[in-house]
């Protein structure tokens, strides 16, 4: 069934479309960004560790991983921590739309990555797709840009952490085609869990003392932005390169500006509408004419 584009790709949408409220559980969040990030992890492991004892075909290959395939899940999984880290500290320095737009260039270094070391090719089509999908989100984010010697270091942060990620997303893309998704995103993100609790012990941030309301933003974390978001991804990438995955989650912000429409009441500006609409017609572009 997944092998079918149409469910590959609606997968995808859906997928997007959950990561959508991770900012909204964020926002909602009261607690330092390294301490959200490693709960998010820690809740999802709780999630996927039981449903991977209970495959007995997950437990074998779980425990048959090789020496170069176990290395490529752990630093898989740091790569995401680091990424996650670089980004967080970008915005100490930068305004949040800089690293966004910086952030969304991930699927210009997967293109680049993918050639490299995989020989896949985009076409012109395809290329104009991702160009168009992150003039998109540069749109967005216009009004809120900074130009300093301060904001300098944070959009190199947030450019370094597109790279990072998109390096993660290719070593997935490689260990997808010798494993199913749960064992290797098991061991990914325990490696990522165990990263993000030494930067948040290393920073001092504190492990409690935070409202229900706050773990609940963790629980909605790893339910929907996580297991029904990153892991769908993880899925995906059996089927799809990195580039599509990576290009599909520049539909981030157009799901976050509706669900904050819908959730806090916040109007969608001009600009954003027309952003939007940019990075509609990139995606189109580059999923209906990349082959």
């Amino acid at each position: 069934m997944m092998q079918s584009p149409f469910v590959q790709y609606l997968s995808l949408g859906a997928g997007v479309l959950l990561l959508s409220t991770s900012a909204i559980f964020v926002k909602l969040a009261e607690a330092p960004s390294g301490i959200i990030a490693f709960y998010r992890l820690l809740f999802t492991l709780l999630f996927l560790v039981p449903a991977l004892l209970l495959r007995p075909k997950d437990r074998e290959q779980l425990l048959r991983l090789d020496s170069r395939q176990l290395k490529l899940a752990v630093v898989s999984g740091a790569l995401l921590a680091v990424h996650w880290v670089m980004w967080f500290e970008s915005l100490r320095y930068t305004s949040v739309a800089s690293s966004t737009v910086l952030v969304s260039l991930q699927p210009l270094f997967s293109i680049f990555f993918g050639a490299l070391f995989l020989q896949e090719r985009v076409t012109k089509w395809g290329m104009a797709g991702v160009l168009l999908a992150i003039a998109g989100s540069a749109v967005i984010g216009w009004g809120d840009f900074q130009i300093s010697g301060e904001a300098f270091w944070g959009d190199v942060l947030s450019f370094a952490s597109a790279g990072v990620i998109s390096l993660h997303f290719l070593f997935g893309q490689m260990l997808r085609k010798e494993l199913d998704v749960l064992p290797y995103t098991t061991v990914c993100y325990t490696a990522s869990t165990l990263c993000l609790a030494a930067y948040a012990l290393i920073g001092g941030q504190p492990f409690s003392g935070y409202s229900c309301q706050t773990w609940g933003c963790f629980l909605g974390l790893a339910l929907f932005a996580t297991v029904g978001g990153q892991c769908v991804f993880n899925l995906l990438l059996k089927y799809l390169p990195a580039t599509a995955v990576t290009m599909g989650i520049l539909g981030e912000p157009v799901g976050t500006i509706v669900l904050a429409f819908l959730i806090f009441g916040e109007s969608i500006s001009l600009q954003q509408g027309i952003g939007m609409v940019f990075i509609l017609g990139g995606l189109w572009l580059f999923f209906s004419i990349r082959k």
